[in-house]
């Protein structure tokens, strides 16, 4: 359009210009040369526009396999975990490392336990990360209405989600402030360990320990108190943690002030024997836009060196 717009345009002009104005101007003008050099350059830019446009021509099919383990976080969510000894809180700072942990997972699927006197699965085992990543930031201290440490609970949870017929390729994180009330948990690791579940245990505090905040409606800063009306100090209990990392096949970290203590778990989990756990065929555009380009650089090149003057006789 734009080009039949311009050639109209220039014909009229040319209609009205003075017969001895167009000898003197164009006598030694070569009109055939100058519309090729103009087809040229539009034809290159025609083809510019192509290359811009980013086309994609045929398909390059991509087999991906997936390798992985089956990976459960068993969270303590206990009012103990709301002591501020990690800041800016022991359950936000697990939060925040177990968040670093599943940001760098690869083809493992991921599954969410809360506990406190009681458990319960929060999160079905799933390879979708971000999901898992909503689940984790909404977890509080009030999603178990139950209060105490029961961390046998979330061992026995745990062995009701994995699939029964693997005897390996599983592992669980359970990160609490070790503060068991019951004590079968030591038991309850080394019987997972033999149906194939190995256990990390992550210590979330401090030795010297915390009160316990209480959170509620009013603006008064409360804390915890035993039935006698005695602040209650959460201290790490982190000899049983050990223990019970043991008992489980697994190792035992400390989430505290520092940074980047995710990664000896994350290691930990990296180093086991990974299982297939899904084949993907991938069909990928391959991109031709290069193909586009060479040809409007001939295009514009071949129009810009293209004379148009007529040859001297």
């Amino acid at each position: 359009m734009w080009v039949k717009v311009e050639k109209h345009h220039n014909k009229k002009i040319w209609r009205k210009m003075d017969p001895e104005l167009k000898d003197k101007l164009f006598s030694r003008l070569d009109i055939n040369f100058l519309q090729w050099k103009n087809r040229l350059t539009i034809i290159g830019l025609i083809f510019l526009i192509f290359s811009a446009a980013g086309p994609q021509i045929g398909t390059r099919v991509s087999p991906i396999e997936r390798k992985g383990v089956d990976l459960v976080f068993a969270v303590d969510v206990s009012e103990s975990m709301n002591a501020q000894d990690i800041k800016p809180s022991r359950l936000e700072k697990a939060k925040f490392e177990i968040s670093q942990i599943i940001s760098q997972l690869k083809g493992d699927r991921v599954g969410i336990i809360v506990f406190a006197g009681s458990s319960h699965l929060y999160l079905p085992l799933t390879s979708d990360y971000e999901a898992t990543q909503l689940f984790l930031d909404a977890i509080d201290t009030k999603m178990i209405p139950n209060q105490g440490t029961d961390l046998s609970t979330a061992l026995r949870t745990a062995m009701s989600v994995f699939n029964k017929e693997d005897d390996k390729y599983k592992v669980m994180v359970l990160v609490t402030d070790g503060e068991d009330h019951e004590g079968a948990a030591i038991e309850m690791a080394n019987t997972a360990l033999k149906s194939g579940i190995v256990t990390h245990s992550v210590g979330v505090g401090t030795e010297k320990g915390s009160l316990i905040p209480i959170y509620n409606d009013s603006s008064d800063n409360r804390y915890k108190r035993d039935k006698k009306g005695i602040l209650i100090t959460s201290k790490l209990n982190e000899n049983m943690l050990i223990e019970l990392a043991n008992a489980g096949g697994g190792i035992y970290s400390r989430f505290n002030n520092r940074d980047s203590k995710y990664k000896e778990i994350l290691s930990a989990i990296d180093n086991m024997e990974k299982r297939s756990i899904a084949t993907h065929i991938y069909s990928e555009y391959e991109d031709r836009y290069q193909s586009f380009a060479t040809i409007s650089l001939l295009f514009l090149t071949a129009g810009l060196i293209m004379p148009t003057r007529k040859k001297k006789i």
